[in-house]
Protein backbone atom coordinates (compact mmCIF):
# COMPACT_ATOMS: atom_id res chain seq x y z
CA UNK A 1 0.00 0.00 0.00
CA UNK A 2 1.15 3.49 -0.86
CA UNK A 3 0.44 5.89 2.01
CA UNK A 4 1.65 9.45 2.44
CA UNK A 5 0.54 12.23 4.76
CA UNK A 6 0.85 15.93 3.91
CA UNK A 7 0.01 18.51 6.60
CA UNK A 8 -1.51 21.51 4.84
CA UNK A 9 -2.95 24.93 5.57
CA UNK A 10 -2.86 27.12 8.66
CA UNK A 11 -4.36 24.35 10.83
CA UNK A 12 -1.82 21.70 9.71
CA UNK A 13 -4.64 19.45 8.53
CA UNK A 14 -3.48 16.01 7.49
CA UNK A 15 -4.23 15.28 3.85
CA UNK A 16 -3.55 11.65 2.93
CA UNK A 17 -2.77 10.02 -0.39
CA UNK A 18 -3.43 6.29 -0.26
CA UNK A 19 -2.85 4.08 -3.27
CA UNK A 20 -2.53 0.60 -4.66
CA UNK A 21 1.02 -0.42 -5.49
CA UNK A 22 -0.22 -2.83 -8.19
CA UNK A 23 -2.60 -0.60 -10.17
CA UNK A 24 -1.32 2.83 -9.07
CA UNK A 25 -4.90 3.90 -8.44
CA UNK A 26 -5.21 6.25 -5.47
CA UNK A 27 -7.51 8.29 -3.28
CA UNK A 28 -6.96 11.62 -1.59
CA UNK A 29 -8.50 11.78 1.88
CA UNK A 30 -9.43 15.26 3.15
CA UNK A 31 -7.87 17.58 0.58
CA UNK A 32 -7.85 20.52 2.94
CA UNK A 33 -5.67 23.25 1.44
CA UNK A 34 -2.59 23.92 -0.69
CA UNK A 35 -3.86 22.06 -3.74
CA UNK A 36 -0.58 22.62 -5.55
CA UNK A 37 1.36 20.68 -2.91
CA UNK A 38 -1.19 17.87 -2.94
CA UNK A 39 -1.03 17.57 -6.73
CA UNK A 40 2.76 17.66 -6.65
CA UNK A 41 2.78 14.76 -4.19
CA UNK A 42 0.38 12.83 -6.43
CA UNK A 43 2.71 13.39 -9.39
CA UNK A 44 5.77 12.35 -7.37
CA UNK A 45 4.05 9.13 -6.35
CA UNK A 46 3.07 8.39 -9.92
CA UNK A 47 -0.53 7.54 -9.04
CA UNK A 48 -3.89 8.21 -10.66
CA UNK A 49 -6.40 9.71 -8.26
CA UNK A 50 -9.77 7.99 -8.65
CA UNK A 51 -11.47 9.16 -5.44
CA UNK A 52 -11.57 12.30 -3.32
CA UNK A 53 -12.89 11.15 0.05
CA UNK A 54 -13.83 13.50 2.87
CA UNK A 55 -14.29 12.45 6.46
CA UNK A 56 -16.35 15.61 7.00
CA UNK A 57 -16.97 19.05 5.53
CA UNK A 58 -15.20 21.56 7.75
CA UNK A 59 -13.29 24.30 6.01
CA UNK A 60 -9.81 23.03 6.91
CA UNK A 61 -10.56 19.61 5.41
CA UNK A 62 -12.25 20.60 2.18
CA UNK A 63 -10.58 23.76 0.86
CA UNK A 64 -8.58 22.06 -1.91
CA UNK A 65 -11.19 19.57 -3.12
CA UNK A 66 -12.39 21.73 -6.03
CA UNK A 67 -8.93 22.25 -7.51
CA UNK A 68 -7.77 18.67 -7.02
CA UNK A 69 -10.99 17.38 -8.56
CA UNK A 70 -10.64 19.70 -11.55
CA UNK A 71 -7.11 18.44 -12.21
CA UNK A 72 -7.67 14.74 -11.55
CA UNK A 73 -11.34 14.28 -12.58
CA UNK A 74 -11.72 12.10 -9.48
CA UNK A 75 -15.05 11.20 -7.90
CA UNK A 76 -15.83 13.34 -4.85
CA UNK A 77 -17.47 11.42 -1.98
CA UNK A 78 -18.75 12.62 1.40
CA UNK A 79 -21.68 11.82 3.71
CA UNK A 80 -24.97 13.46 2.72
CA UNK A 81 -25.35 15.08 6.15
CA UNK A 82 -22.17 17.08 5.47
CA UNK A 83 -23.81 19.18 2.76
CA UNK A 84 -24.93 21.72 5.35
CA UNK A 85 -21.47 21.69 6.93
CA UNK A 86 -19.86 22.40 3.56
CA UNK A 87 -22.26 25.27 2.93
CA UNK A 88 -21.28 26.76 6.27
CA UNK A 89 -17.60 26.37 5.41
CA UNK A 90 -18.12 28.18 2.11
CA UNK A 91 -19.37 31.28 3.95
CA UNK A 92 -16.05 31.94 5.70
CA UNK A 93 -13.58 29.64 3.97
CA UNK A 94 -11.48 32.29 2.27
CA UNK A 95 -11.02 34.15 5.55
CA UNK A 96 -9.20 31.20 7.17
CA UNK A 97 -7.76 29.21 4.24
CA UNK A 98 -5.78 31.45 1.83
CA UNK A 99 -6.42 29.30 -1.27
CA UNK A 100 -9.91 28.14 -0.29
CA UNK A 101 -12.33 27.34 -3.12
CA UNK A 102 -15.86 26.21 -2.40
CA UNK A 103 -16.17 22.46 -2.78
CA UNK A 104 -18.17 21.15 -5.73
CA UNK A 105 -21.35 19.12 -5.48
CA UNK A 106 -20.48 15.57 -4.39
CA UNK A 107 -20.57 12.88 -7.04
CA UNK A 108 -21.66 10.26 -4.53
CA UNK A 109 -22.65 10.05 -0.89
CA UNK A 110 -20.96 7.82 1.67
CA UNK A 111 -22.85 5.69 4.15
CA UNK A 112 -21.85 3.19 6.80
CA UNK A 113 -20.88 -0.19 5.43
CA UNK A 114 -19.87 1.09 2.01
CA UNK A 115 -16.68 -0.50 0.71
CA UNK A 116 -14.48 1.85 -1.30
CA UNK A 117 -12.23 0.21 -3.86
CA UNK A 118 -8.85 1.72 -4.72
CA UNK A 119 -7.21 -0.74 -7.04
CA UNK A 120 -6.76 -3.87 -4.93
CA UNK A 121 -7.37 -1.97 -1.69
CA UNK A 122 -10.69 -2.02 0.16
CA UNK A 123 -11.75 0.46 2.84
CA UNK A 124 -14.99 0.25 4.79
CA UNK A 125 -16.90 3.42 5.65
CA UNK A 126 -17.78 3.77 9.34
CA UNK A 127 -20.32 6.44 10.29
CA UNK A 128 -19.02 8.31 13.35
CA UNK A 129 -21.26 11.33 14.03
CA UNK A 130 -20.33 13.69 16.83
CA UNK A 131 -17.74 16.15 15.56
CA UNK A 132 -20.20 16.78 12.72
CA UNK A 133 -23.50 15.03 11.91
CA UNK A 134 -22.14 13.09 8.95
CA UNK A 135 -18.55 12.42 10.00
CA UNK A 136 -17.11 9.14 8.78
CA UNK A 137 -13.96 7.08 9.27
CA UNK A 138 -12.35 4.71 6.77
CA UNK A 139 -11.05 1.33 7.91
CA UNK A 140 -8.93 -1.21 6.11
CA UNK A 141 -5.49 -2.78 5.74
CA UNK A 142 -4.59 -2.19 9.38
CA UNK A 143 -5.33 1.54 9.43
CA UNK A 144 -8.28 3.78 10.15
CA UNK A 145 -8.58 7.34 8.84
CA UNK A 146 -10.37 9.08 11.70
CA UNK A 147 -10.68 12.67 10.49
CA UNK A 148 -11.48 14.85 13.50
CA UNK A 149 -13.27 12.11 15.44
CA UNK A 150 -10.26 10.63 17.26
CA UNK A 151 -6.73 11.97 17.65
CA UNK A 152 -3.51 10.94 19.32
CA UNK A 153 -4.47 11.59 22.97
CA UNK A 154 -7.47 13.67 21.93
CA UNK A 155 -10.95 13.70 20.45
CA UNK A 156 -12.81 16.01 18.13
CA UNK A 157 -14.40 19.23 19.36
CA UNK A 158 -18.17 19.31 19.57
CA UNK A 159 -18.88 23.01 20.16
CA UNK A 160 -19.39 23.83 16.48
CA UNK A 161 -22.82 23.69 14.78
CA UNK A 162 -24.04 20.10 14.52
CA UNK A 163 -21.57 18.77 17.08
CA UNK A 164 -22.61 16.45 19.91
CA UNK A 165 -20.41 15.18 22.74
CA UNK A 166 -22.77 12.28 23.45
CA UNK A 167 -22.77 11.20 19.81
CA UNK A 168 -18.99 11.57 19.57
CA UNK A 169 -18.35 9.40 22.61
CA UNK A 170 -20.83 6.79 21.38
CA UNK A 171 -19.18 6.73 17.96
CA UNK A 172 -15.70 6.27 19.39
CA UNK A 173 -16.77 3.62 21.90
CA UNK A 174 -19.04 1.57 19.65
CA UNK A 175 -17.35 2.02 16.27
CA UNK A 176 -13.62 2.64 16.80
CA UNK A 177 -12.51 1.14 20.10
CA UNK A 178 -13.83 -2.23 18.95
CA UNK A 179 -11.24 -2.35 16.16
CA UNK A 180 -8.09 -4.45 16.70
CA UNK A 181 -5.74 -2.71 19.14
CA UNK A 182 -2.90 -2.72 16.62
CA UNK A 183 -4.96 -0.69 14.15
CA UNK A 184 -3.07 2.50 13.27
CA UNK A 185 -5.08 5.69 13.72
CA UNK A 186 -4.49 8.26 10.97
CA UNK A 187 -6.11 11.45 12.30
CA UNK A 188 -7.04 14.73 10.68
CA UNK A 189 -4.44 16.60 12.71
CA UNK A 190 -1.30 15.63 14.56
CA UNK A 191 0.68 12.38 14.77
CA UNK A 192 -0.65 8.87 14.27
CA UNK A 193 -1.49 6.50 17.11
CA UNK A 194 -3.08 3.08 17.60
CA UNK A 195 -6.44 1.95 18.95
CA UNK A 196 -4.69 0.20 21.82
CA UNK A 197 -2.71 3.27 22.80
CA UNK A 198 -5.83 5.43 22.86
CA UNK A 199 -7.78 2.87 24.91
CA UNK A 200 -5.05 2.85 27.54
CA UNK A 201 -3.85 6.45 27.61
CA UNK A 202 -6.41 8.87 26.12
CA UNK A 203 -7.87 10.61 29.18
CA UNK A 204 -10.91 11.77 27.22
CA UNK A 205 -11.98 8.14 26.81
CA UNK A 206 -11.56 6.80 30.32
CA UNK A 207 -15.23 7.21 31.11
CA UNK A 208 -16.22 5.35 27.94
CA UNK A 209 -14.18 2.16 28.32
Amino acid sequence: MILKVLPVGPFSENTYVVGCETTKEAAVVDAGAEAGRILKLVDELGVKVKLLINTHGHVDHIGAVATVKERTKAIFAIHEKEIAVMKGSALYGSSVIPDFIEAPKPDTFLKGGDVLEIGTLRFTVIETPGHTPGAVCLYGHGVVFTGDTLFNMGVGRTDLPGGSWAHLMNSIKSKLLILPEETVILPGHGPHSTIGQEKRQNTFLRSTI
